[in-house]
């Protein structure tokens, strides 16, 4: 059976959204699996989101941070928390490998508590994401005005391809537009809530789109993750080495510690026939077999 690559991307109870998260039990999986090495990137959010439903029943984890006009203002990352457990993690499993981490979303948008943020912490792992879809309301309706969902709901106000091509384009202003991270995580985020009465999703419908994104951020030199919460589809490895892509990670996105690892072997088989290869050492980043620079294309 084939061996795990490292998992690059896994949450505990220190993140706002995985309030069943346990980072020790997570270790212990880790252990369990034979991972060579785990990073846990935990959530930090400085944007707020509005619910297209407000009146809808929320998950008590979720209401708490939840106003009654639907407006979700997620809470600050717990950084000397963070930090302790994961010395107290390091101590109890010594044979493995464990980055601190965090995953930011949209830091080209909060660049202040961005870097606030990355001064207390000194992280070995960061993820830049993008979660959410800024929306003009039009004129003369009661929510007039810009608002930001989470790319999920957002289908809910626009269509499905708007909402997959909006979110690619943020993504390539995050690319463009932060050097603080160093991997981008889930490019294929909205994916996961593609809604179902509007058939399957094709990514050669937004080829364009994607691909732009890509050169965006191969131009810096940064690596794309391979997000197993839905399997990232092998067109846009492909199409990530074809417009100068040079590494990857994988990620399982895990929120509870029995999702670590998920996909990652299936994953790492897939990338490999797309021509990447592991490094010297079992946690190392994965590299394409050929480098082929290109320039980032400019800002719109």
């Amino acid at each position: 059976m084939a061996s795990y690559p490292p998992d690059g991307h896994v949450h505990t109870q220190f993140s706002w959204d995985a309030p069943f998260g346990d980072m020790e039990r997570t270790c212990a999986r880790a252990v369990e699996l034979g991972l060579p090495s785990i990073a846990f990137t935990e959530h930090a959010e400085f944007g707020i989101t509005t619910l297209v439903d407000p009146d809808r029943e929320l998950p008590d984890w979720l209401s708490q941070y939840t106003d009654p006009d639907g407006v979700i203002t997620p809470p600050a990352l717990d950084v000397e928390g963070y930090l302790a457990s994961v010395a107290r993690c390091r101590e109890k499993f010594p044979g493995l490998r464990i980055l601190t981490g965090v995953e930011l979303s949209e830091p080209h948008w909060h660049t202040r508590r961005t870097a606030e943020l990355l001064d207390l912490g000194g992280f070995d792992r960061v993820l830049g994401s993008v979660h959410t879809i800024r929306h003009t309301e039009e004129p003369g309706t009661a929510a007039t005005g810009v608002r930001e969902y989470d790319a999920g709901d957002a289908y809910h106000v626009l269509a499905a391809e708007t909402v997959v091509r909006d979110y690619l384009a943020e993504v390539a202003r995050l690319a463009t537009g932060s050097d603080v991270f160093h991997v981008l995580a889930h490019i294929d985020y909205p994916i996961r809530y593609w809604p179902t009465d509007a058939g399957p999703c094709d990514p050669h419908a937004f080829e364009e789109e994607y691909r732009y994104a890509l050169r965006a951020l191969a131009g810096t030199g940064r690596a794309l993750e391979v997000n197993t919460r839905v399997p990232l589809h092998p067109v846009i490895v492909g199409w990530w080495r074809e417009e100068g892509g040079e590494t990857l990670t994988f990620g399982s996105d895990a929120h509870f510690p029995e999702n670590l690892g998920t996909g990652l072997r299936e994953a790492a088989a897939m990338v490999e026939a797309a021509g990447f290869r592991p490094g010297a050492h079992p946690y190392d980043l994965w590299r394409t077999t050929r480098v082929t620079a290109v320039p980032a294309p400019p800002r719109p």
